[in-house]
């Protein structure tokens, strides 16, 4: 994987850590932070979708109910 967290990278580097874990190690860590940002997305999407149907609800209950 070509994606990888440099700063980490190099940290794991001037620690003394051999250069291939130290790679594996910054490259799982991009790869959690790229999943992350794909669900904290989805979770607006969703955030915003129950707005709305809530929204929808509130409007057709108050129609049926307190309108006639």
């Amino acid at each position: 994987m070509a994606l990888r967290s440099g700063a980490l990278y190099d940290a794991l580097i001037i620690a003394k850590v051999p250069e291939a874990q130290a790679r594996t190690a910054a490259e799982e860590v991009a790869n959690y932070d790229a999943r992350m940002h794909s669900l904290e997305r989805d979770l607006t999407l969703l955030k915003w979708m129950i707005s709305a149907n809530l929204a929808l609800t509130i409007a057709v209950l108050g129609r049926l109910l307190f309108i006639r």
